[in-house]
């Protein structure tokens, strides 16, 4: 019998594989090596695989694809509940295989390789940001050791320790007065660092049609709309805006019983990187919306007044993840509020 559905378990060398034929009978159990993987599945016919949504699925189904197989990639938490008894390879390989048969199941759309080089520079811009932070925390700390205290922020930071470096008059020795001028010189390197690959990606920005369309809605600008694109890649996976903001963790949690429908906060599930853009984004047109008079600061301001800055923010970064799914899917272009 020839296998229809295939469940692989991804690993770093070892997979495991659980494939069933048209039936749903167990036709194939094997172990296989990393670089035996794909020799394996050229002899297969075309059939559909299904993969836990890790580190390197989406460039296995990319391979996969290749080979005319059918792809699905699932988010782990969904394929949990079909794992029996106890847990390892071989019956993760047989939950994904009974996970990816079903007609309700949600898949992850396999990236092609822009969108990974994107998020690629995106992930190196973030660890950047987080190392220029800690770095100049440490100065920060360092120098409070000295009695030299230094108010938060980067931009203080740089501006301070030249006039500290350079003043002869404090209590820095010339070893720890070495010290910090390196730490600051690392700083700056950061700083430039940052700088490229934020040009990069405003590059791409700028030559990316969907791109173009997103930076013109308002609290999106190149860094949230390249950051839609790489993560999202085609918005025609998802059913509506609604689908969308959910999976971007932008929707109440519900604890709902007994017929009684009760709301809390948001979700904050999917992804956490693009959440963080669109909120930031959306904070930037609340604080706009208070001296504006179009229809949506009219909404905005009114709603922060009667729920809060934090709600209003929230609500307007919903809005705007719903704007992009239609831009994104629809292809349609930005349609601003008119007073």
């Amino acid at each position: 019998m020839e296998v229809t559905t295939l469940g692989i378990d991804l690993a770093k060398n070892v997979f495991q594989l659980h494939g069933v034929d048209v039936h749903g009978k167990i036709v194939l159990q094997k172990k296989i090596q990393r670089r035996y993987l794909l020799e394996f599945m050229v002899s297969l016919p075309p059939c559909l695989i299904g993969m836990e949504a890790c580190g390197g699925a989406h460039h296995w189904g990319r391979e996969f694809q290749r080979l005319g197989h059918a792809v699905r990639l699932i988010p782990g938490q969904f394929v949990k509940p079909y794992v029996k008894s106890n847990k390892n390879d071989a019956n993760d390989a047989e939950a994904i295989c009974e996970a990816v048969a079903r007609p309700n199941m949600r898949f992850v759309p396999v990236k092609t390789i822009e969108q990974h080089d994107l998020q690629a520079m995106h992930c190196v811009r973030e660890q950047i940001i987080k190392s220029r932070t800690a770095l100049a925390n440490q100065i920060r700390g360092l120098l409070c050791e000295y009695g030299l205290v230094i108010p938060q922020g980067i931009e203080k930071v740089r501006k301070a320790i030249p006039l500290i470096a350079e003043d002869a008059g404090n209590v820095l020795t010339d070893m720890a007065r070495s010290l910090v001028w390196s730490l600051y010189e690392a700083l700056v390197g950061l700083d430039e660092r940052l700088v490229q690959v934020t040009r990069l990606i405003e590059q791409i920005c700028r030559s990316n049609e969907v791109c173009q369309r997103l930076v013109k809605v308002e609290g999106i600008g190149p860094i949230t709309a390249t950051a839609l694109v790489a993560a999202v890649g085609d918005a025609r996976h998802f059913n509506n805006g609604r689908q969308f903001a959910a999976w971007i963790g932008l929707v109440p949690r519900q604890q709902s019983s007994g017929g009684k429908s009760k709301l809390l906060g948001i979700s904050k599930r999917g992804n956490s990187y693009l959440r963080k853009q669109l909120v930031h984004g959306a904070r930037s047109v609340v604080y706009r919306s208070r001296t504006r008079e179009d229809t949506q600061s009219h909404w905005l301001h009114s709603l922060e007044v009667r729920r809060g800055m934090n709600r209003a923010t929230v609500a307007r970064a919903n809005k705007a993840a719903r704007i992009a799914w239609v831009l994104m899917a629809k292809e349609e272009s930005y349609r601003p509020a008119t007073a």
